[in-house]
């Protein structure tokens, strides 16, 4: 693998050989998605959060949480409470690659905004019906990429750089592909917090290490 090039095919075989091959350090399918507390849980918590802002607001939503504390505050102790009640305190590997996610799809959502007033109203115009379930897609497809085990050495076997950034970005382009909530018409009255939201997450987990798993012929 250290002759691949970024112009070759090969980049596309190894990263799809590379997400297959880790189903199985994961425990299987099943392993993988028993194993995805943070992520399961926090699809919950981020549908919830993003439902309740697109439909009454931060602030309303916020208090409705039990994190009316964090209203009037900055950009600093909003997202760091936030991104603290989607996915825990990142004291494990599981719960840190849901964390990381989850501040990637908090910045989209809350832009540049640094005020009280900034966040509320750049959030509540950036969560609509039709891009709530994308922006629960691109949580779980990061997540996703950060369990994959020793992804960076992985990557080192390859000799270009080139290629490397290659393969990187063909293996997120894949996740995010393969990532795809079935959720109801109007995803604003979905009960993110309860069974239905629990059930939506853990079918789309499931689903996507199944097709991970069968990128590869080979892998077991």
């Amino acid at each position: 693998m250290r002759g691949l090039t970024s112009g070759s095919s090969s980049t596309g075989t190894y990263a799809r050989r590379v997400l297959a091959r880790h189903v199985p350090v994961l425990g299987g399918v099943g392993g993988a998605t028993a194993g995805a507390r943070a992520g399961r849980s926090g699809v919950q918590r981020l549908g919830a959060l993003l439902a309740g802002v697109g439909g009454t607001g931060l602030e309303n939503t916020l208090t409705s949480l039990g994190l009316g504390s964090l209203v009037g505050r900055n950009r600093f102790d909003v997202l760091d409470e936030l991104i603290t009640y989607i996915t825990g305190d990142g004291n494990d590997l599981d719960s840190q690659a849901a964390r990381d996610a989850a501040c990637d799809v908090l910045d989209e959502v809350f832009g540049e905004a640094d005020t009280w007033t900034e966040l509320s109203d750049t959030a509540e115009s950036a969560v609509t019906r039709e891009n709530l379930p994308t922006l629960l897609e691109a949580f779980l497809a990061q997540y996703v990429y950060n369990r994959v085990p020793v992804i960076a050495e992985r990557l080192s076997r390859i000799a270009d750089p080139h290629a490397v950034r290659k393969a990187d970005e063909e293996m997120r382009q894949i996740i995010q592909v393969l990532v795809s909530l079935r959720i109801p018409d109007d995803p604003f009255a979905v009960d993110w917090a309860g069974q239905e939201g629990h059930q939506i997450a853990e079918d789309t987990v499931r689903s996507t290490y199944e097709t991970l798993q069968g990128l590869d012929g080979d892998a077991q």
